[in-house]
Order: C-alpha cells, then sequence, then structure tokens
C-alpha cells in the first residue's frame, strides 16, 4: 500500500495554506507534521481523508482498492468523536459496526489503551486522559490500514504516551501508514 500526495495545496476561507506538498509513505512508515498553529496540520489531514477538496494536486492511496482513502483510514480528530451519554462500549461497538473489519473486540481495545473494566462507564464521566484513550481504542476496534492523526497523545500522561507509542509502533509494524500532526515526539524513530 502506498500514500501519495503530488503538488498538493489547500486554502482555507479563501486564504492559500499550504501549496507545492509532496510525499509518499508506504507499508509501516509514518509521516509526522510539525510547525506553528494555524499552519495548516489539521487542514493537510482532512484533505487526505477526503474531509476537504485540495486546491490542487491530488492525494491518492494505492494498493487501497477501488474504494479509495475514505474507507482505509482512521481519522483521530482533537474532539475524539465519541458521544458524551454513551458508554464507552456503546461508543466503541458503533465505530466498530460503522467501520467494519473488526479488529480487536471491545474490551480488547479498553484493555489495550488501560481502560479495562469501564466498558459501561458513559464517556462523559471520564477524566480528559481517559477521553484520549478511549478515542485511540478506536483505532483498535476495526482494522483500517491508514491512520491520519490529529494531535494523538493530547491530554494523555507519560504512560499514556508510552501507551501510544507502541500501539502505533504494532499498527506500523504490521504494515500500516500513519500521518500524524503533532507538536510532541511520537516517540518512532525514522519518522
Amino acid at each position: 500500500m502506498r500514500l501519495i500526495a503530488g503538488d498538493l495545496s489547500a486554502e482555507r476561507g479563501g486564504e492559500l495554506v499550504f501549496s507545492g506538498l509532496n510525499f509518499s509513505l508506504t507499508d509501516g512508515e509514518i509521516l509526522v507534521v510539525s510547525g506553528p498553529n494555524g499552519v495548516g496540520k489539521t487542514t493537510l489531514l482532512r484533505v487526505i481523508a477526503g474531509l476537504l477538496q485540495p486546491s490542487q494536486g491530488s492525494v491518492s492511496l494505492e494498493g487501497g482498492g477501488e474504494a479509495g482513502i475514505g474507507p482505509n483510514c482512521h481519522l483521530l480528530g482533537v474532539q475524539n468523536a465519541l458521544k458524551l451519554a454513551l458508554t464507552l462500549s456503546q461508543n466503541l461497538g458503533f465505530w466498530q459496526n460503522f467501520a467494519g473489519n473488526p479488529l480487536r473486540s471491545v474490551d480488547g481495545a479498553l484493555a489495550a489503551v488501560g481502560l479495562g473494566g469501564l466498558s459501561e462507564t458513559p464517556f462523559a464521566y471520564l477524566s480528559t486522559g481517559q477521553k484520549r484513550r478511549a478515542a485511540i481504542a478506536r483505532l483498535l476496534v476495526s482494522h483500517r490500514p491508514l491512520w491520519l492523526l490529529d494531535e494523538p497523545t493530547s491530554g494523555l500522561d507519560k504512560h499514556g504516551e508510552a501507551m501510544f507509542a507502541g500501539l502505533l509502533r504494532e499498527h506500523l509494524k504490521s504494515g500500516g501508514l500513519a500521518v500524524a500532526a503533532t507538536h510532541l515526539s511520537l516517540g518512532i524513530e525514522g519518522a
């Protein structure tokens, strides 16, 4: 599998955010995008995911079948994408059904992020770090080869950062790809 961006440009509010961006990732590789606030890191992730149209250029996923990028990627945004009133089990069950391709059980995903035993807890009751862990568990309940990560370790303590790095390494080792927008080191060599 290969993610390719060629001469990619994007606008936000009619203003050019970035232009002439070229990159290529193959199985097991991660691209880490960093820079000051407002330079277009999140915009880039949204363009890759197909949520925003580039103003110029293209982005494609070779080897992902005819479905394109959307059905082959997880987008972990800063808002977590989990409902406050639903339990962790209900939230992750929804995402597993929505995304298809089950990978880990809901309980297995929660255990992997250190939230084992909290499956019936409403998302609203969790701390900021626990909410982020729950959002990371969403990546684990369904197989999607491309992970698009926007500040993935935001709100996590050092133990949580190490846990995430381990899960990301596991994803890459299994042939996955990732693009991460972050201000912090993800602890991945060769990024």
